[in-house]
């Protein structure tokens, strides 16, 4: 046990966030992205939400402060009317880590699985919102 580590934070999730260097991303995604099908790192999150990892990855990891829009989500796809509440959620707990925190970046779906399949790593979660996917980009600290 150590102090001040989330203990959401697997030993994987911490040796990978430590690994990761400036401009690298992490893919944390909800329970119906193909993760494994996608990821050239997988680690697992079985029974866990996004948001609380999600705030756990931000106590310890920057966001790239050199870049627009260090955080992305996937555009929800023309003519689904889903609304994605979480992403409210997200930009409250993002805000909370990264006071110059301005908005996200929006990928279309197949854009976004290209961009995750260069990720880092992609953590899979049991997140059931949809367009829950978020990709986090490193930086500096």
């Amino acid at each position: 046990m150590l102090k001040g580590i989330p203990e959401i934070l697997s030993p994987e999730i911490l040796e990978t966030l430590a690994s990761m260097g400036h401009g690298d991303e992490i893919v944390i995604a909800d329970g119906n992205f193909p993760a494994a099908a996608t990821a050239r790192r997988l680690l697992r999150c079985d029974g866990h939400s996004v948001p609380p990892l999600l705030d756990a990855v931000l106590s310890l990891f920057p966001l790239d402060r050199y870049v627009e829009k260090p955080a992305a989500l996937m555009s929800v796809v023309p003519g689904d009317d889903t609304r994605p509440e979480i992403w409210e959620t997200y930009r409250e707990i993002v805000s909370r880590h990264e006071a110059d925190f301005a908005d996200f970046e929006f990928v279309e779906r197949f854009a976004f699985y290209e961009r995750a399949r260069a990720a880092f790593a992609i953590v899979a979660t049991s997140e059931r919102a949809l367009y829950a996917n978020i990709i986090l980009k490193k930086g500096v600290l």
